[in-house]
């Protein structure tokens, strides 16, 4: 899933600063930050959760690896450009449905989940800090 996220210049300096003392790009930093803070907040909130809400987080919580958010970012900037091949776009094509697979799976556990929690789907949503993507 790609995401693109605004911060203040301050942080921006900052997150560039530590990416360099580490020897990585930006992105790469954050990504790794992110990663870990999650392993650790999922780690904690996996044992205070019943083990249906924390297999239903789980599944919400899965998407496609990055190589393939890459992949299909690439083949999304090929198809603007009007260069896309054949076989890219049937590649295109199949990421996409997989996309749509995937959502359509998190939505299905959301409800599920908003279900055992006896509240709405759209609360839950907010309670987890998911907003709805944009219409385009």
């Amino acid at each position: 899933m790609a995401l693109t996220i605004e911060i203040t210049p301050e942080l921006e300096s900052q997150v560039r600063e530590q990416a360099e003392q580490r020897g990585l790009g930006a992105g790469e930093y954050v990504v790794n930050i992110l990663r870990e803070h999650l392993r650790q907040t999922h780690t904690i909130d996996a044992r205070c959760l019943p083990e249906a809400e924390a297999r239903l987080l789980q599944q919400i919580n899965e998407g496609l690896s990055p190589e393939m958010w890459q992949r299909y970012n690439e083949l999304i900037a090929k198809r603007r450009a009007e260069t896309l091949t054949p076989d890219e776009h049937a590649a295109l094509i199949a990421l996409s449905d997989q996309i749509e697979d995937l959502n359509a799976r998190r939505v299905e556990c959301l409800a599920e989940l908003a279900r055992l929690r006896q509240t709405s789907l759209s609360a839950l949503m907010q309670q987890l800090g998911i907003k709805a993507p944009p219409y385009v």
